[in-house]
């Protein structure tokens, strides 16, 4: 079996060797191989939230406004401002339009928690949220 793999990878070696003698001239001339193509100018870039490490709700500093967030969570925090009272994920899902499913539910609890995380809102005992 050894001999029978050795004896096959000498004879490619030996079409691909007299390819190249073929097309070098017995490598008195250059192969004809073709230099890649210079890179291109790098194009730039903008960046917005959560972007290269950006993150999409920033830590919340005294006279910050609403214009910081992004849209959808603006969105979040006009519903939470507007409640009469502290409120559920459950309840911001349904203001947003979206089901009341988990899979539904759940991104915005996420939304809720990262906007309470960073100091735009308050988390209560119970879970609910409330404008800081």
């Amino acid at each position: 079996m050894r001999t029978r793999a050795g004896v096959a990878r000498l004879e490619a070696a030996e079409v691909v060797f007299g390819q190249w003698f073929e097309a070098t001239d017995g490598g008195r001339r250059p192969p004809g191989i073709v230099s890649p193509e210079p890179e291109p100018e790098p194009v730039a870039v903008t960046v917005g939230p959560g972007a290269g490490g950006m993150r999409v709700v920033p830590d919340r500093v005294e006279g910050m406004g609403l214009e910081a967030l992004t849209s959808e969570y603006r969105r979040i925090m006009e519903i939470v401002a507007g409640a009469d009272g502290p409120v559920m994920a459950k309840d911001v899902a349904l203001a947003l339009g979206r089901e009341t499913t988990p899979a539904k539910i759940e991104p915005v609890r996420g939304q809720l928690r990262k906007l309470s995380d960073r100091g735009w809102l308050v988390r209560t005992a119970s879970g609910r949220y409330r404008p800081r």
